[in-house]
């Protein structure tokens, strides 16, 4: 146990090698060179927290999506959204453009029947697309490659906005305009810095991962495009990707058996979507076969404050060790602790290069907009990850606020489709 202990720790000096790495990385991106982080620009600034009116946001991050309508009052202050969640399934996500978008169409409708929004008036949406795009403007973008087990068919390399709007078309929607095309973590960014001006960064860990800031155009080498009224634009960094990273036999395995080795490297190091993998792996060769093991079960274990771990013991029951020993659930929590403690000292890692980005010597207040169920649910994740902030920063950690975005991807997007409309 100590020796896997030993191969999965991020010591400080481990962390201060991922930033490096990062920087690197970032300034290539930026260049338009080869780099393991897209650094894709968006085309989005900063929303100022007057913006008013009300937006529709499509917010689709996996198999599970959402359609809302809020309300901006302007003054950083906005109502309560009215929202309805719709599940995708496997004919979807595994099927064809038409079957896809054709169904998120039909969800929409849905939507705008149950809440009686007029057919006559024009209703700005900003659509939350969770993944990798190639934004061509604010309201367009082709998508790279699918992530998160998606593999729709005749989608990649075309516009998912032009696919969306020929959706609704077909269903008779006429009155949605798109007007902007949002990543999920640029959403989580929007939202909470339209009530919290300190907030300048926004990181998704959840099934997948990312995290996105606004830069200063100046630096944006590859960025052809025209100004922006504040001199900067939201990055979309796509950090899932980033694979500057030491793997162990457990991560290469994982990587190898995936569906895209060799690519995604961070995310499958850090997302909900693998850590139980890499753990079952790893009690695997040691003994402990298990027919499944999911990042959910991470989570349970290490809330378990039970004597002798007895709702471990009903888990791993259920999952194929009945009748385990005290021994096999500690090594089972200790297994748990060492893969999700990694996740998140890579992830602070991350964020602290970005940190030191817009601020190098942290001289002001930082908050860092986080969604997902990782960070919500583990019981110790950001716990952890304020641990690996201080590890870097010692006295300056107390400038850098972690706070739980709680459905900021969906909010971010109406946000961001006011401040389309409005400039």
């Amino acid at each position: 146990m100590q020796n896997l202990e030993r191969r999965f720790d991020i010591t400080r000096r481990s962390m201060r090698r991922i930033i490096r790495s990062f920087h690197s990385d970032m300034d290539k991106g930026l260049s338009g060179g080869r780099s393991s982080l897209k650094m894709i620009p968006t085309y989005v600034e900063m929303p100022t927290g007057r913006e008013r009116g009300r937006y529709i946001a499509l917010d689709l991050g996996g198999t599970n999506f959402r359609v809302l309508e809020l309300l901006l009052k302007g003054g950083r202050k906005a109502g309560r959204p009215r929202i309805m969640k719709f599940a995708l399934e496997r004919r979807h996500i595994k099927g064809d453009a038409g079957i896809f978008f054709g169904f998120i169409a039909e969800s929409v409708k849905k939507f705008l029947k149950r809440y009686r929004l007029p057919a006559g008036k024009v209703l700005y949406l900003g659509f939350t697309f969770s993944f990798p795009i190639r934004q061509t403007g604010i309201a367009s973008g082709l998508l790279m490659c699918w992530t998160k087990d998606f593999a729709v068919k005749g989608v990649v390399d075309r516009d998912v906005v032009g696919l969306m709007n020929a959706a609704f078309a077909g269903r008779g929607v006429r009155n949605i305009n798109i007007s902007a095309l949002v990543n999920d973590t640029v959403g989580t960014l929007a939202a909470k810095s339209y009530e919290d001006p300190a907030c300048d960064i926004g990181v998704i860990i959840g099934t997948g991962t990312n995290a996105c800031y606004p830069e200063k155009l100046s630096a944006i080498k590859k960025w052809r495009g025209s100004g922006t009224q504040s001199g900067r634009m939201i990055i979309n960094i796509e950090w899932g990707n980033f694979n500057k990273l030491a793997m162990t036999s457990y991560d290469r395995r994982l990587d190898a058996e995936s569906d895209n080795p060799g690519r995604q490297i961070l995310e499958k190091m850090v997302s909900g979507m693998y850590l139980g993998r890499i753990a079952r792996l790893v009690l695997k060769e040691m003994g402990i076969g298990l027919a499944r093991f999911e990042t959910e079960h991470i989570s349970l274990v290490e809330a378990d404050t039970t004597s002798g771990l007895k709702r471990t013991a009903v888990l791993l029951s259920g999952l194929g060790l009945p009748g385990s020993s005290i021994e096999e659930r500690r090594a089972v929590r200790r297994v748990c602790a060492m893969v999700s403690r990694r996740a998140a000292r890579i992830s602070a890692s991350c964020i602290a290069a970005i940190l030191i980005r817009l601020d190098p010597r942290i001289s002001r207040a930082h908050t860092v907009a986080i969604d997902g169920s990782v960070f919500e649910k583990h019981p110790t994740f950001a716990k952890e990850m304020r641990t690996a902030l201080k590890d870097i920063f010692a006295g300056k950690a107390y400038r850098i606020k972690l706070a739980l975005a709680k459905d900021g991807s969906g909010k971010g997007a109406a946000i961001i489709a006011a401040v389309a409309a409005n400039r």
